[in-house]
């Protein structure tokens, strides 16, 4: 065994923590991010790839690996199941780890290190879990986790030497106060989701993944949607409202053919996208909606404006402003 390690980055707090102390130790480390549509540990203000920014910062090679296509099919179907919403958590660190074991083989590296900590995540950081997860990606004896590696067997990394096993830490459970006077004493000040980030866990985007898998939508183009807006269903037609100056450019931004833009006419509000059943009964649903979301929702009577992308004739309809809530139509607000 030599004394080179892949270490899984997220950018998070626990996996920076995790490949300092490797650093620490000298050890020869080249970190792994593995980037999908739902990952949240991404400055909203900057383009800059949190993972990347950590892995330059450290002088560490970052190998960055978008595994959204592939990673679609174990939400639909996980063999493990679902924590409290469309999480697949133990599914995603097997999926993960294959990954990961694949890429230690091409770069020669003997094992790999995590941020994981014993019972900081309910569904996937037990020790029961722990172990399938090891031993179905093949990887038992090889994964360390410096956090939490005192409360586990040694891996074989610290049997060896390779690893001081006395510089390991002990921490459990959900807190992240350890964590976060470890990082203090690192001198490290910038970092991104203390707590972790992925958009699965979040209730109301669980609930808009299970609408499209209901509807036989779930694909790339209809997830990036699901970031954006209030969503309704009319006739089985998708419609998306934005909510502010910044979701009515990503609506305009993500639009694709044949979906229909709808906006009130001479009134600032929201844009509303269609997607599917574009009928005018739709047409004429949606754009009551959309009028209900503006400041002039207390009006009898407002005009709408409706285009098909790409360069559909805009045309216009009369129509009365309406709220309702997305309970209220069994989808995700």
């Amino acid at each position: 065994m030599n004394k080179k390690a892949l270490v899984l980055l997220s950018g998070g707090l626990d996996s920076i923590l995790a490949t300092k102390m490797m650093l620490e130790q000298d050890i020869e480390t080249e970190a792994v991010n593995f980037l999908t549509v739902f990952c949240t540990c991404t400055k909203k203000s900057s383009c800059q790839h949190e993972a990347r920014r950590v892995a330059d910062n450290f002088g560490v090679k970052l190998h960055v690996m978008n595994v959204t296509e592939e990673y679609l099919e174990i939400i639909k179907n996980p063999k493990h199941g679902y924590g409290k919403n469309m999480n697949p958590c133990i599914d995603c660190r097997i999926f993960m780890f294959k990954k990961a074991k694949e890429l230690m083989g091409k770069i020669g590296a003997s094992f790999i290190v995590t941020g994981e900590v014993l019972g900081e995540r309910p569904m996937s950081q037990r020790k029961e879990a722990i172990g399938i997860i090891e031993k179905e990606s093949g990887l038992q004896g090889l994964v360390l986790r410096p956090l939490s590696a005192k409360n586990f067997e040694p891996t074989v990394p610290e049997k060896e030497g390779i690893v001081n096993r006395e510089a390991m830490l002990d921490i459990t459970g959900r807190s992240r106060k350890p964590q976060i006077a470890l990082a203090k004493s690192f001198g490290i000040e910038e970092y991104m989701c203390p707590a972790g980030g992925c958009l699965l866990t979040d209730q109301i985007f669980a609930k808009r993944i299970k609408d499209l898998i209901k509807h036989d939508e779930f694909n790339l183009e209809n997830i990036k949607l699901l970031k954006v807006g209030r969503h309704f269903r009319n006739n089985g037609a998708k419609i998306i409202i934005g909510r502010d100056k910044e979701d009515n450019e990503k609506i305009l931004n993500i639009a694709k053919e044949k979906d229909v833009i709808v906006k009130i006419k001479d009134v600032a509000g929201p844009v509303t996208l269609i997607r599917g059943d574009s009928s005018f009964n739709v047409i004429e649903f949606a754009a009551a909606l959309t009028a209900g979301y503006t400041k002039e929702k207390g009006k009898t009577s407002l005009f709408a404006e409706y285009q098909t992308i790409p360069g559909g004739m805009l045309q216009t309809l009369n129509i009365r402003p309406m709220k309702i809530s997305a309970e209220e139509l069994n989808c995700a607000g």
